[in-house]
């Protein structure tokens, strides 16, 4: 074995670090309470990837990464067994393979972090890095933040509030420095003691100003819904069985069931009602024994009701379909509505389907949606709806675009039936709870079979319904004229920021690597 092979070769020890780190990441995240474990999770791959070379950070990042994918996105295998006829061994390896994909993030993270992890500011490089790969993953190739490292503390509320200027990448940012702070104290082999002391200051100042403008901004918030006008809202869980759900004998049950638990929230007197994302098994638009019914609902209760049909266009001879959120407005004849505009890829649509035509044979389940184009709110009177489908809601931009339209309600409608009994929705609703506080608005949101719940604009979750249960949530929301946050007015600044410092970076340690490979090597001459 050559000294190279030797150092790039994995021990045991270092495999079980990397795993590690990867179920630890995995742990932080719901359904469970272990969220102080993201605190921690990647300090065991750092102890394994130290002064190592790159190529054997980078299979250990990978290593990490994948253990970490696997078992957070488990719930894939029911989605496209149970739902989309898919066998077992081809849902699996569809899992296995975006498992790898979604590894190389952390892979090329420990790359990086092994060879520029000395030095003054290495903590700082190391924590940018890291939001500079999460904002790759959130855009590169449609796009999939699903789980990014700050989504982990959805229930601290107070240390979620830098999102409303920083976005999730401000807490992923924090934690990352944390966990660098605490490898370089107790586990680094690396001479960090003369830059320790500065480290510590700067982590210090970082999480006690991330502190103290949380409590500030609970606080304030707290006395802002004191004062707004508020509106009686309800939100109707009917729990339709997905299976049987598109089945035209079940139509008129499913349409009985949503206009009942409607009804019973009558005495409330919301002036919102919202149901799920495609309650309406059946296009709105052309329905003639279905449609008059909901129209008749909103006249009758003198609510606002929003709701999830499928929907087509005929354009030029061809059909598009849309995934499409109707609001019927009492007294109005024709509805308003919004078309989602992020589809999810084999999902909704198949990417790319022209140009491999092989691929849409396999993922013959997946839809064959058209992308909504911008949108506006939803808007009757003082209400202006910011409508999310599904999906979306763990796309901060969306948000952001609607909430400088002018939103001052968020409603995010989905049908998380598809992940069955699984953590997918309860890490779903946490990512949402970002969407209110990156905005400061108030949300509404909607699920077929849970969680169905509201939320407040500092990112509490006021009330929440159950999975797989029939549910009708009631509450009281602010809809006051919301002032569009730091965050909703210049996006993604600070991850931008930290992208830019990543590659300054990067390109001076290979300048100087180059430097170095080209200064001759003199022996004097004695």
């Amino acid at each position: 074995m050559t000294p190279t092979t030797k150092q790039n070769a994995l021990s045991l020890r270092d495999l079980l670090q990397a795993i590690l780190s990867g179920l630890l990441l995995t742990a932080s995240f719901p359904p469970g309470n272990l969220s102080f474990f993201a605190w921690v999770a990647l300090i065991p791959l750092l102890i394994s990837i130290q002064n190592g070379p790159s190529a054997k950070a980078f299979k250990l990042g990978l290593v990490a990464g994948f253990f970490h994918y696997m078992t957070l996105m488990y719930w894939i295998i029911v989605v496209l067994g149970q739902y989309g006829n898919l066998s077992l061994p081809v849902s699996l390896l569809a899992l296995l393979l975006l498992s790898l994909f979604l590894a190389l993030y952390p892979a090329l993270f420990s790359c990086l972090a092994c060879r520029l992890n000395q030095g003054l500011f290495s903590l700082l490089f190391m924590a940018a890095f890291w939001v500079s790969l999460e904002y790759a993953r959130a855009h590169l190739v449609t796009g999939f933040p699903w789980c990014l490292l700050g989504y982990s503390q959805y229930k601290h509320l107070a240390v979620i509030q830098i999102a409303d200027l920083f976005g999730v990448y401000g807490v992923s940012f924090m934690v990352v420095l944390v966990n660098g702070l605490i490898f370089h104290t107790f586990f680094t082999k690396a001479k960090q003691g003369p830059y320790l002391k500065w480290e510590w200051l700067f982590v210090i100042l970082f999480t006690a100003g991330t502190l103290t403008y949380g409590f500030l901004q609970l606080s304030e918030k707290k006395a802002e819904n004191k004062t707004a006008p508020h509106m009686n809202a309800a939100v109707i869980q009917a729990n339709i069985d997905q299976s049987v759900k598109w089945k035209p004998r079940v139509q008129l049950q499913t349409i009985t069931t949503y206009l009942r638990l409607s009804r019973s929230v009558d005495h409330s007197k919301p002036a919102l009602i919202v149901w799920p994302e495609t309650a309406l098994p059946f296009f709105y638009q052309d329905a003639p024994g279905f449609s008059p019914k909901i129209m008749d609902l909103s006249n009758e209760l003198g609510t606002v009701l929003v709701f999830g049909s499928p929907a087509y266009k005929r354009t030029k001879g061809k059909i598009r379909y849309y995934n499409r959120a109707y609001m019927i407005t009492p007294g109005v004849a024709f509805p308003q509505y919004y078309d989602k505009r992020h589809l999810v890829p084999f999902g909704e649509y198949v990417p790319l389907k022209q140009y491999l035509p092989f691929i849409n044979h396999l993922v013959q389940a997946a839809g064959d949606f058209a992308q909504g184009g911008p949108q506006s709110p939803l808007k009757d009177k003082d209400l202006s709806l910011g409508v999310l489908i599904c999906f979306e809601a763990i796309f901060p931009e969306l948000a952001r675009d609607l909430s400088k339209e002018g939103a001052n309600l968020l409603v995010n409608i989905t049908n998380d039936a598809w992940f069955g009994p699984t953590s997918a929705p309860y890490q779903h609703l946490s990512m949402a709870v970002f969407r209110s506080v990156e905005t400061g608005l108030p949300m509404v949101r909607a699920a077929n079979t849970g969680f169905s719940a509201f939320i407040g604009s500092d990112g509490a979750i006021l009330s929440q319904s159950n999975l797989f249960m029939e549910a009708v949530l009631g509450g009281s929301i602010p809809v006051s004229p919301a002032t569009p946050t730091f965050y909703a007015r210049v996006g993604d600044l600070f991850a931008g920021g930290l992208v830019l410092i990543s590659l300054i970076k990067l390109l001076y340690a290979f300048r100087q690597r180059l430097k170095k490979r080209r200064t001759p090597l003199i022996t004097p001459i004695s």
